[in-house]
């Protein structure tokens, strides 16, 4: 089941990288805990319950805040029940033009070939420097 589960993951990232947002809602419970990092720009609703509220809390402000706005991963790793990534975002803030390109930890828990929640790590503070004027 783990191979599964780090496929999922690893499928996900995919599916985002080219734009299928559908394709990750798809791999969310339909009663997903969606966690962004504390004091991270999108974690004044944690958590997001459910893919819609994933959808509309983050996804869409992603698009609405950032140009080339990219999640690379650089390591999927294994963890039984759960999926651990580790790499980098990027993107230009659109209305402050500022970069960011930030390491990232992402960890997964995975029931039933379902993503049932996810709890993001991040450099918080580069990423309220770059919607700041």
């Amino acid at each position: 089941m783990s191979e599964e589960n780090v496929n999922l993951v690893r499928d996900m990232y995919d599916a985002f990288a080219k734009g299928n947002v559908p394709g990750v809602l798809g791999s969310l419970d339909p009663h997903i805990q969606w966690y962004e990092a504390e004091n991270f720009i999108y974690a004044d609703n944690n958590p997001y319950v459910g893919p819609q509220a994933v959808l509309e809390g983050v996804f869409m402000r992603i698009v609405t805040d950032f140009d080339n706005f990219a999640v690379t991963p650089h390591e999927v790793l294994d963890a039984g029940d759960k999926v651990v990534a580790l790499g980098t975002y990027s993107g230009t803030h659109k209305k402050t033009g500022k970069a960011v390109r930030a390491q990232m930890a992402h960890v997964w828990s995975i029931e039933n070939g379902k993503a049932v929640k996810f709890q993001q790590y991040t450099d918080t503070k580069q990423f309220a420097e770059a919607v700041t004027s």
